[in-house]
């Protein structure tokens, strides 16, 4: 990733697209690259420049010809294996849990409700966040697709969930494609793990993910700093 993060922002409508750019135009740290209104657009701005993050809403109509929703459950493992270091974020004033599930389990780094005004006043952290690797989701999100409940060791989290996990840990400055060789998958698979992980954990960040981990005894825990010897 360059100095700026570098963003394109899929959205039909010519309204909230303003809204985006007054909330991340001052942002020294952001550069929005482009905006789009369809979504046959996407393809040739990735190629043409290096791309960090992707906001994309859903619905938005494949060109100005065809106004059939663009198929973004389809397209955004596409992306993400294409352009490994690509973060996706939807938008959409759908709150559906199968839709939320479905487009996080495609390796979305987050769902933001178009409603969620705490999340749309955060937008730039937001955007810094999953650019480094981070998830997130908003609140009423979070609740469609995530039990009210303190998750139990147990069954929180898949075996390959755990790896990525342990890898983390022994490697804490390893990016996404340095995990995904050492577990010999594409880094598609690798995102979704880490991106499912946080999901199930609550959590936004690897830090967050490895301490909750910790906490539940899923991984070997932190060793105490032992007091130095006395000479």
């Amino acid at each position: 990733m360059t100095d700026k993060i570098r963003m394109l922002i899929l959205d039909d409508h010519q309204s909230i697209v303003d809204g985006y750019l007054f909330r991340l135009g001052n942002i020294p740290q952001i550069e929005v690259a482009a905006t789009l209104s369809f979504g046959e657009e996407i393809e040739p701005a990735l190629a043409n420049s290096p791309i960090d993050v992707l906001l994309l809403d859903v619905g938005v109509p494949i060109s100005a010809k065809d106004p059939n929703p663009y198929p973004i459950l389809h397209i955004i493992p596409k992306f993400l294996q294409r352009y490994p270091n690509l973060a996706i974020m939807v938008i959409s004033m759908h709150d559906e849990r199968g839709l939320i599930r479905a487009v996080m389990e495609s390796g979305a780094s987050g769902y933001i409700l178009k409603d969620d005004g705490k999340a749309i006043q955060e937008l730039s952290n937001i955007i810094q966040s999953i650019a480094k690797g981070g998830v997130y989701l908003s609140e009423k999100a979070r609740k469609a697709v995530i039990h009210d409940r303190e998750p139990s060791s147990d069954d929180l989290l898949t075996e390959r969930q755990v790896e990525v996990l342990s890898l983390c840990v022994a490697y804490p400055d390893a990016t996404t494609a340095e995990l995904a060789q050492k577990m010999q998958v594409t880094n598609s698979t690798t995102r979704n793990l880490l991106s499912g992980a946080y999901l199930r954990l609550g959590v936004h960040t690897r830090a967050a993910a490895i301490a909750k981990v910790r906490q539940l005894g899923l991984i070997v825990p932190e060793s105490p700093i032992l007091p130095a010897s006395k000479k």
